[in-house]
């Protein structure tokens, strides 16, 4: 078991680790689930963060988020959330859930309300099709020297030696 940074706006988890996870069938216990308070549902295009919001100085513990990818994946996930009646926050820890490898989340909550809004995302049901959006809205691309690998361009070239992507 190990702890990661992973979220719908933090899919770092994703090159090395989670094929490594799988590989070694080691389980994930998720730390910042909502992005340090990015996914709660407090913050979009109208209402962004504020200016002295500790949002801002977190940088230092967690890879930046670009802000446009971040108002892209808040804009699907309220959509869902118009769709399902669920709140943001379920939806974006419930995604997390059903990710390969993640035994667990590390949620936080400032009160019991929230606290047992989140803990209802283990019971929440999105369709395929909703999943689908959230996975395409939050991929980003690999950079190197990830991407010939992940899209499998060189998997042939080496008869197999080199495995592509992790897939479900």
């Amino acid at each position: 078991m190990n702890q990661v940074y992973y979220s719908l706006i933090g899919r770092d988890y994703e090159w090395e680790l989670m094929p490594l996870n799988h590989d070694q069938q080691i389980g994930a216990v998720v730390w910042s689930p909502l992005g340090w308070g990015r996914l709660t549902g407090k913050f979009d295009r109208t209402h962004p963060i504020p200016a002295h919001s500790r949002l801002h100085d977190t940088a230092q513990f967690a890879p930046p988020v670009n802000e446009e990818h971040l108002y892209q994946v808040i804009d699907v996930l309220r959509d869902i959330a118009d769709e399902t009646g669920f709140s943001i926050p379920q939806i974006a820890l419930h995604w997390l859930l059903q990710r390969p490898t993640v035994s667990s989340v590390l949620i936080g909550a400032r009160n019991q309300a929230q606290l047992q809004e989140n803990l209802m995302s283990k019971d929440i049901l999105l369709s395929d099709q909703q999943i689908e959006k959230l996975n395409q809205v939050s991929a980003v691309y690999p950079p190197y020297p990830y991407y010939p690998y992940w899209n499998g361009q060189f998997t042939e070239r080496f008869n197999g030696l080199v495995t592509s992507q992790f897939t479900q």
